[in-house]
């Protein structure tokens, strides 16, 4: 026994008490994985040295192992705090020196990008204004804060059923603010190519079946943004005896005129109007009515072009002429699931695919590494994507404090891919992986750490004794 193991005892031993000091340090240290110091021991190199006869040196420290299992995971509901549940590390970059970190803890700088506490960029694949990913490399990841863009309208689906067993219109031509001239209506709310609200009502005059196995049928038009005095006549549905649609057949572009006259009880003209109304088809040749003062109103019909009607498979064209200077459209509207059954008429289904402009409320972060923006106007957005880093040796990362890691020849390359991926774990939005140091293993790893650091030092106090006694002999 000598002062050689005695001090290499110590050494170990004391290395050994800082490895579990830094980990106890680092208990709530977001994403920190414990470390274990591993000894080897150390005996003398001679060629010329007896098997049986050689005697160790002492100890040695040979390595100090990282354990990089996973941590327990905590919900905080914080959007930008993100756990990873599984393998891997986030890709970080410091004006473009990369580094890995398994701290999930991000926040939003002045520029919109994600970074960490030290002002680090979180790194994964951007996607453009359409939400698609780029996978082809990794940059920063940036949240944007300008709007999303509107969608015009272009289709809308209208699914009704209208009353088989309803009256048809008292009076006609089809007029939207006379209820005497259609069965029914509804309308909804459309988009233009700047984001302005198109306000479209629909209505319905109907020609309920008769008789015994009769058909019916619905001629369907349109009225934008209350121009009540341009209605456009989309076409006619027709109803089969068992009450479903059946077909639709299309109007021509015909331009009719309609002359109305006013007429007192002793035939005196009160007044006189014309006007284009949008071809209705087949229309009367006159049309008369009384109004609520008793007087009479005529209106001749004369169309100026021929009418022409087509087929079409249950889809009708509409025209949109906004009036906030956007693009004039058209849109399609497909009332395909249309009935005429007994019972009241009202909507089924009624939907478009356009919306407004929209600012970005919140944003949420996915298993897959997704960065979801949600906007004002209803509509989610793809913004990005995390990615993880996993290696074939994480223990030879380099370690640069701040719970960043540095990639070295013994870690092997990253292996980037999107969470979830082959040997890459998921994410957890909205959570953070703790310290997987447990506190109680490392008590009583420090009490053992201390009594080996004791015992070494009484190796050192009993060779001092003995060498004491043998200069007093």
């Amino acid at each position: 026994m000598g002062y050689q193991q005695g001090l290499s005892g110590l050494a170990a031993s004391s290395n050994d008490l800082d490895v579990i000091g830094n980990n106890i340090a680092n208990a709530n240290t977001v994403g920190f994985k414990e470390s274990t110091a591993e000894f080897a021991d150390m005996y003398a190199n001679s060629v010329s040295s007896v098997i049986n006869n050689q005697i160790g040196l002492g100890a040695t420290v040979a390595s100090i192992q990282q354990d990089f299992s996973q941590g327990t995971i905590n919900t905080t509901g914080q959007a930008l705090d993100v756990a990873i549940n599984g393998n891997g590390f986030f890709q970080m970059s410091n004006n473009g020196t990369i580094t890995y970190s398994r701290n999930g803890v991000f926040e939003l700088n002045k520029n919109g990008n994600i970074v960490d506490g030290e002002g680090n960029d979180l790194m994964g694949y951007a996607a453009n204004t359409n939400g698609v990913v780029n996978t082809a490399q990794t940059v920063p990841l940036t949240v944007p804060t300008t709007n999303i863009a509107p969608l015009p309208t272009s289709n809308i689906v209208a699914q009704l059923n209208l009353d088989a067993q309803a009256t048809a219109p008292t009076a006609s031509p089809f007029d939207a603010t006379n209820p005497d001239t259609y069965s029914y209506s509804t309308s909804l709310t459309g988009y233009d190519s700047l984001g302005g609200s198109e306000q479209v009502n629909l209505y319905f005059v109907q020609t309920p079946p008769s008789g015994t196995g009769g058909t019916g049928a619905a001629e369907v038009y349109a009225v934008v943004n209350g121009d009540t005095a341009n209605p456009q006549d989309l076409g006619t549905m027709t109803f089969n005896s068992a009450g479903q649609l059946s077909g639709t057949v299309e109007p021509g572009t015909g331009i009719v005129t309609a002359t109305t006259t006013t007429t007192d009880a002793a035939g005196n003209v009160l007044s006189t109007t014309t006007s284009n109304i949008a071809n209705g088809g087949t229309v009367p040749a006159t049309a008369t009515t009384t109004d609520a003062a008793g007087d009479t109103v005529t209106t001749t019909y004369a169309l100026t072009t021929p009418a022409v009607a087509t087929a079409s498979n249950g889809t009708f064209v509409m025209n949109v002429n906004p009036t906030d200077g956007a693009a004039t459209s058209t849109i399609n509207v497909d009332f395909s699931g249309t009935t005429q059954y007994g019972g009241a008429s009202g909507v089924n289904n009624l939907e478009q695919d356009g919306y407004a402009s929209g600012t970005l409320s919140n944003f949420s972060i996915g298993s897959d590494g997704t960065i979801t923006g949600n906007y004002s106007n209803g509509q989610t957005m793809v913004l990005g994507q995390v990615v993880l880093a996993t290696f074939n040796d994480p223990n030879g990362l380099v370690n640069l404090g701040g719970n960043q890691f540095e990639a070295t020849l013994q870690s092997g390359v990253a292996q980037i891919s999107a969470p979830g991926s082959t040997n890459h774990g998921s994410l957890q939005g909205g959570a953070l992986e703790e310290s997987n140091v447990d506190l109680t293993n490392q008590l009583v790893d420090l009490i053992t750490a201390q009594r080996n650091y004791q015992a070494n030092a009484q190796t050192i106090k009993t060779q001092q004794t003995v060498d004491q006694t043998l200069l007093q002999m």
